[in-house]
């Protein structure tokens, strides 16, 4: 045989192989939605909510009475539970939403406006603890920070005779001041001695309540000729006026808080004082190696802070408490406002939909028991269980079978097996 008839084997190249299979654009669309945070708080409001259904049908009534004979007649059990679930969950609905028993259309739609109401001060106060969280500091003396704002503005609103409008701002800005100085306490104690904000922030609660509980007894915000530890009613020139009119709860102070979103949303994506919010919150080191001042930032963010969440403490006192307020005028907000910020994702619009959704829940709270006699207190471990889950992204992510974050598909997992396996 001739060289001419040898035949000649040629190596196998890269060519000669298939190419590996690129996922497609909606794959990785939702890759994306299935990787990313927001997935984690939508399911975890799913996942609180099935365990409240399991709460739900467990103290109820009949299910336990069902259950009794439940390998007799195990439909009767399964109808209980159905009833139970769905007339709490049904009622919670038209307790905040719509509804649809009413007989005309404004009067069904007046729970989502007491929906928007409860949201207000939540919305507020969880911007604030949002925008403490993006730069790294755990801002948890709402109550504080709203009982200064109450006391400063509630004295100028019931204190002070100024022309209506002035008047209004006037208190506005004396309790939004009054929360942020009380926040800027924290931030000006962390830059120069180091403090811990969670230490002063609990301190400062302390100092605020039982400041505010000696006004009320016997200082400035005292009711003349009352032994109530009650202030005085405000005036009339200082009340928020109502949205939608008398008939509704709803008032100025939710188109505040959209504002203030508005605002926070600017401040953090579009200012530089907001990249240098970010810039600490990310790593304060390599900030001040950046030659950004950490100890200035963290006063400003502090005194915003606290400023949003005073805004949340004067919305109570002109708008929600306007026949006088007590000690407890900050109604736990406060600390609720840390739930919020932390179902928002600390973003500003994320705050927004989860003060509306916690608005949701205690306006239709009273509705559940009052129609189904479901304690309120299910609502309480609800949100509980929100925060639970939020903390604990690898258990929801187990649960619903989500992909980590960073790692590779499945489907490119499988494709480099196949070329490995080829070579």
């Amino acid at each position: 045989m001739s060289d001419s008839q040898v035949p000649v084997t040629t190596p196998k190249t890269a060519a000669s192989k298939p190419a590996p299979e690129e996922p497609g654009r909606w794959h990785a669309v939702f890759r994306e939605i299935t990787t990313g945070s927001a997935i984690i708080s939508v399911l975890a409001v799913v996942m609180a909510l099935f365990v409240g259904a399991i709460m739900i049908a467990f103290t109820n009534a009949d299910v336990q009475e069902s259950a009794g004979y439940f390998f007799s007649r195990p439909a009767d059990m399964l109808s209980a539970i159905w009833q139970a679930v769905s007339g709490a969950y049904s009622a919670l609905f038209q307790g905040s939403i719509y509804n649809f028993r009413r007989d005309t259309f404004a009067d069904g739609i007046k729970p989502l406006t007491e929906t928007l109401t409860f949201a207000t001060p939540l919305i507020a106060a969880g911007l604030g603890v949002a925008l403490g969280f993006r730069v790294g500091m755990f801002n948890i003396g709402g109550r504080g920070q709203m009982l200064i704002a109450a006391a400063l503005g509630g004295w100028v609103a019931f204190a002070v005779d100024l022309p209506y409008g002035i008047h209004l701002v006037a208190a506005l800005v004396a309790g939004i001041l009054g929360g942020a100085i009380w926040g800027g306490i924290v931030g000006l104690l962390k830059a120069r001695t180091g403090a811990h904000e969670v230490i002063t922030t609990i301190m400062l609660n302390y100092v605020a309540f039982y400041l505010v509980s000696y006004w009320l007894r016997d200082g400035f915000l005292k009711t003349p000729g009352s032994n109530n530890p009650k202030s005085p009613a405000t005036k009339d020139t200082a009340i928020l006026p109502d949205l939608l009119g008398p008939n509704y709860n709803l008032h100025l102070g939710f188109v505040l808080v959209i504002a203030a979103t508005i605002f926070v949303w600017w401040l953090l994506s579009r200012s530089n004082l907001g990249f240098q919010f970010r810039a600490v919150g990310e790593n304060p080191n390599a900030a001040r190696v950046a030659g950004i001042g950490v100890q200035r930032v963290y006063v400003y963010a502090m005194l915003i802070s606290g400023g949003l969440v005073g805004l949340a403490g004067i919305n109570q006192v002109l708008g929600t408490t306007t026949s006088g307020f007590g000690a407890t005028v900050d109604s736990s907000i406060g600390f609720d406002a840390i739930t919020v910020a932390l179902l928002g994702r600390s973003r500003p619009w994320g705050v927004f939909a989860a003060g509306i959704l916690f608005g949701a829940f205690k306006a239709g709270s009273f509705s559940m028991q009052a129609a189904e006699g479901v304690p309120v207190d299910i609502i309480v471990v609800v949100q509980a269980l929100i925060v639970l889950f939020i903390a604990a992204p690898p258990l929801v992510r187990a649960i619903f079978r989500l992909p980590t974050p960073g790692a590779p598909s499945r489907r490119l997992r499988l494709n480099v097996s196949q070329e490995v396996a080829a070579k």
